[in-house]
């Protein structure tokens, strides 16, 4: 009897659903596929998506048959990746059996792949804005902020270099030239001897604001140090005398000592600008040990007219003695500076590689001002004239160097003959030779050729691949020896010649370049500025944990790339790159010193991995509190590899519900309650509800804080009272959409890290995103299979990955 039944469902079914069909065209003239899929879709989908139903969003009324068309395809790949992943039908639907399942999955594959395969990397790739400006700077030799000129480039999910979301407008056409210009500014030699690097030895005693400050917020001490108590706010730790004349590359040195300390007192280095609003850059944290002075060195990149500036973190006049007793009195940690030598800024090539790049082989003169004893004036700038007898023939040599460098790759003449027409044009129109060469230079710069990546149909030719790896992993242009690789013919041909020059460029200095951008565009670092926390709420927060933050995440990726270390590090793992102000916001013992090293963690410790990591919870969080579904989705999408679909049209966003939800989480179970939003709520919260025990900062809570009512704490950040009470107890347990429990998050973690070969999988697919500039789709699952299974020997090691990554077919092709 129950067999007739389910015979008279599913006949009635496949009855209503060809009637479904039919209401627009007849079912005879469907694609196969469509026909092949009609009879599962009507027996085990109609109920909940087909006859008016849209549960979830998904319709079978408006699904459309043309997979060339984007949306359609989208609707399609969503159909086949719920039924492969047994989340459809419903546990507590009728089940399709294995066989019907093999068959429908097989045949939706196929038209998924081939029709994908048609269309997938024709789109021509432009450089993104980190790319553009480390390529000029690299060819240069500047090192100029071109990033701020150039509009923000458009993301494809998370990443900011895939081809088909980056356009050119005239707009950006004209800051392109505007940065070229900038770049011969700075490039072209305007003096005629190397400059020599000047040395400026300054003291806060010897400043007006020693003078203001001495005896009241500073402390002069016997050596004739200045001292500092307590952490910058006012009076700041600018010292106006340490100031840079001149834009450059600057010797930092700092002398002084940990004051009345038992331990080391940590300080941070950077500069900062009389401008309103200048950016204050922080070069590093530093810290000095008591007893004898001691000298810290750095070299950092300063702006003309920057002055030095220092800041000591940690001490606090916590009972404000100084005030009641005096400075002189006060028996609190201090830090003693006694002086900071400037010294620049440092020219290690004159002229520059790219006034060489220019001008070589050119007769560039000085010419003579017409009173000899001007050029012994200190305001004396030399005017240079170019000499030449050809000028036509000579710049055409010296822009098909140019072109070849900016192309990367060979040029022939008709490669440059627009450029020749374009430096003869602007002579004809009076210019000097070397206006009329810099207008040519600057054409070049902002020319097709350059700002786009010459990647054709098919299998990539050497320069091709040169330029994609060089892209990749160093973030610029190819260097001269992988261009080399690639002028002899090895790099498309010999796999172990390519794999070589991809160890050459993880093991190159260039390579924090990748590790910077990856991890900003993966992780989304990129947005650690874009909250900031309630300073209520969260009064431990400083610039010095903000700093570390960053330090951490890409000091680990960087750590598990040297070492090669399993894929399950990424969720999981038994050290953690901490200094002392994470470890102390970690609740970590026995961790001094403010340099990021490897630490290895305590047994049972909940830290380890990227999702433990305090950047990773703050760009996950809004200032004030935590979201579990902005956190599900970030996991989901760029741990696991899941993208969940968006929201139906028309469905609201959690709000809080004064009807009887009094928690989130009982908000979020009425929300899974719904239909429509069911089967992404079951995906999403359960990593969401995991996080919980992490706050908006990274650090590790048992109950919410709120700054309403709740149980008062008696605690002081700085010198201050916290003004947070303790709210509602956290829970962090939940159950997996396949039905995992978890009582909290290193279970959850537990269950991530059993999976190494799915957290691969979405690894090589963010790297094969990041590394060819195009997002990946259905076409290339096979062959990121493939890549993923020939790293399970090796136990996923991250190394490996990147390495067959190269070597793939998905990355020699366009």
């Amino acid at each position: 009897m129950v067999r007739l039944v389910n015979f008279r469902v599913r006949f009635t079914a496949v009855g209503l659903a060809a009637c479904l069909f039919s209401c627009t065209t007849s079912i005879a003239n469907e694609p196969k596929f469509r026909r092949e899929a009609a009879p599962i879709l009507a027996a085990y989908c109609n109920d909940c998506h087909g006859d008016g139903a849209d549960e979830g969003g998904f319709s079978l009324d408006e699904l459309e048959s043309d997979l060339s068309d984007e949306a359609t395809f989208a609707s399609w790949e969503r159909l086949f990746d719920r039924v492969a992943d047994g989340e459809m039908p419903p546990n507590d639907a009728e089940q399709m059996s294995e066989s019907e399942r093999k068959r429908f999955l097989a045949d939706l594959r196929l038209q998924l792949h081939q029709t994908h395969e048609k269309t997938k990397g024709t789109v021509l790739r432009r450089l993104n804005r980190s790319e553009y400006e480390n390529t000029l700077n690299d060819l240069f030799g500047t090192n100029l902020k071109l990033k701020v000129l150039l509009p923000a480039d458009g993301r494809s999910h998370e990443f900011d270099n895939v081809g088909q979301s980056l356009s050119v407008s005239l707009v950006q056409l004209e800051q392109y030239m505007a940065a070229s210009d900038l770049v011969l500014d700075a490039a072209i030699a305007s003096h005629v001897r190397k400059p020599v690097a000047i040395s400026k030895t300054a003291r806060y005693a010897e400043t007006r604001e020693g003078e203001k400050h001495l005896g009241k917020a500073w402390l002069q001490a016997a050596d004739g140090a200045v001292v500092f108590f307590r952490e910058m706010g006012y009076p700041t730790g600018m010292l106006r005398t340490a100031n840079a004349q001149a834009s450059g590359r600057y010797k930092i040195k700092v002398t002084g000592y940990a004051y009345q300390s038992d331990v080391p007192v940590t300080f941070r280095v950077g500069s900062t600008s009389f401008q309103r609003g200048a950016e204050k850059p922080t070069y590093g944290y530093y810290a000095f040990k008591p007893g004898a002075p001691q000298t810290i060195e750095l070299e950092a990149h300063i702006d003309e007219r920057y002055m030095i500036e220092i800041a000591p973190w940690g001490i606090a006049d916590e009972q404000n003695l100084i005030k009641k007793n005096g400075i002189e009195n006060y028996p609190g940690p201090g830090l003693a500076i006694q002086q900071v030598e400037l010294i620049g800024p440092i020219v290690d090539d004159f002229p520059s590689r790219g006034h060489r790049l220019v001008f070589d082989g050119l007769d560039r003169v000085e010419v003579e001002p017409k009173n000899a004893v001007t050029k012994s004036k200190s305001w004396y700038k030399p005017v240079f004239s170019l000499q030449l007898e050809n000028p036509s023939a000579d710049v055409r040599t010296v822009l098909r160097r140019i072109a070849s460098q900016a192309f990367r790759r060979p040029v022939e003449d008709a490669d440059v003959d627009d450029f020749v027409r374009l430096f003869e044009s602007e002579l004809d129109n009076e210019a000097t030779i070397e206006q009329a060469l810099r207008t040519a230079v600057v054409a070049i710069f902002t020319s097709a050729d350059f700002l786009y990546l010459s990647e054709p149909a098919g299998w990539l030719d050497d320069y091709a691949i040169a330029a994609r790896l060089s892209y990749f992993l160093t973030r610029t242009t190819p260097d001269q020896e992988l261009l080399r690789a690639a002028a002899d013919a090895k790099l498309a041909r010999d796999p172990q010649v390519l794999l070589a020059q991809t160890r050459r460029l993880l093991a190159d200095k260039r390579h924090h370049r990748f590790v910077d951008d990856f991890t900003d565009a993966w992780l989304n670092l990129r947005d650690i500025e874009f909250t900031s926390p309630d300073n209520n709420l969260f009064p431990e927060y400083d610039a010095f944990l903000k700093y570390s933050m960053l330090l951490e995440s890409r000091r680990f990726f960087d750590e598990l790339l040297a070492k090669n270390l399993p894929v399950r590090n990424i969720v999981k793992s038994d050290f953690a790159m901490l200094n002392n102000r994470l470890a102390q916001h970690y609740e970590i013992e026995d961790v001094q010193g403010p340099e990021i090293r490897r630490v290895e963690l305590p047994a049972n410790c909940q830290r380890g991995g990227f999702l433990t990591q305090a950047s990773v919870l703050k760009v996950s969080a809004n200032g004030t509190n935590t979201s579990p579904v902005v956190r599900g989705v970030w996991v989901m999408e760029r741990i696991v590899g899941k993208r969940p679909a968006p929201p139906p049209p028309g469905i609201p966003g959690v709000e809080p519900d004064i009807r009887g939800a009094s928690t989130l989480r009982e908000l979020l179970a009425k929300h899974r309650n719904s239909d429509s939003c069911r089967a992404c709520h079951s995906m999403i919260d359960p990593p969401g509800f995991a996080l919980e025990c992490f706050n908006p900062i990274g650090g590790w809570r048992d109950r919410f804080r709120s700054l309403g009512e709740g149980e008062k704490v008696l605690k002081e950040v700085n010198g201050r009272k916290v003004r947070y009470r303790l709210g509602q107890q956290v829970d962090a347990s939940g159950e997996t959409v396949d039905g995992q429990s978890f009582d909290g998050f290193a279970q959850y973690r537990d269950q991530l890290a059993s999976d190494p070969q799915q957290l691969a999988r979405a690894f090589v697919t963010k790297l094969l995103i990041f590394a060819t500039g195009r997002e990946m789709g259905f076409s290339d699952r096979m062959k990121i299979e493939a890549i993923v299974n020939s790293a399970k020997e090796t136990d996923y090691g991250l190394t490996d990955l990147v390495e067959r990554v190269v070597v793939s077919d998905i990355f020699r092709r366009k």
